[in-house]
């Protein structure tokens, strides 16, 4: 197990995919090391010891590297979501991001109208709410319902906001006719785009099927997330 995951972290450090690369890495390295506690043999030992050491160089000129490009503001890892994927959760895909600094967020949405995309914000502003960031302050740029459900997007969205300051959490909430863009910064500096937004998760197949109430059980529709690192994130 541990020689495949080295070498797909190899795989994918000739593929520039240095963040995988990375995590691969680090796994293949954890498996190694076990495998030298359970081996007896010294010269198997050695070896062990000496692959493990040249890896470990690799994944810190890595780590260096990634550094690098986040202090120059060229970091840029893709994450492609296959249709009908899985396993891609709010927690799953922001986690990472949502470091303990994290303190303002900016969401640019213009599919927040409709009942489902509300919900969907909502389940976005209460992961955010658990933590470990301590968001004070959401700024929300999305379009208006150009139908008949304005006055209801209106309406969940300002419950939203007086929900949210039970827990000491401003929402800011402005609407644009123009906006198209769809993207989500922290203010540590990540930028995260989604093809579809937040709303890439498809209709459930009832209301009592699984991935109706947990996402990372829900199928997703096809998407693609691109992840940057700025040093300054800009402001609305």
């Amino acid at each position: 197990a541990g020689a495949d995951t080295l070498k797909r972290a190899v795989e994918l450090d000739l593929a520039s995919r240095f963040q995988e690369s990375l995590v691969c890495y680090q796994e293949g390295i954890d498996l190694l090391l076990q495998v030298v506690k359970a081996t007896k043999d010294e010269a198997k030992k050695q070896r062990f010891r000496q692959k493990i050491s040249e890896y470990m160089t690799r994944a810190e000129d890595i780590k260096k590297h990634i550094e690098k490009e986040k202090q120059d503001g060229k970091y840029h890892k893709q994450i492609r979501i296959e249709e009908n994927a899985t396993g891609f959760g709010y927690e799953k895909l922001f986690q990472e991001y949502l470091t303990e600094i994290v303190s303002e967020v900016w969401v640019e949405d213009p599919y927040i109208r409709h009942v489902h995309q509300l919900y969907n914000f909502l389940r976005f502003c209460e992961m955010l709410v658990k933590g470990p960031c301590k968001v004070k302050t959401i700024h929300l740029l999305t379009s208006y319902d150009e139908g008949s459900g304005r006055n209801q997007q209106i309406s969940c969205l300002e419950e939203i906001q007086q929900s949210l300051r039970n827990y000491g959490v401003t929402l800011n909430i402005a609407f644009s006719s123009s906006i198209h863009d769809r993207e989500i910064r922290f203010n540590n500096g990540w930028m995260i785009k989604i093809g579809r937004g937040l709303d890439y998760f498809k209709k459930p197949q009832g209301r009592f099927s699984i991935g109706y109430c947990d996402f990372d059980l829900r199928p997703c529709h096809e998407t693609t997330v691109d992840v940057f690192h700025t040093k300054h994130t800009k402001k609305m």
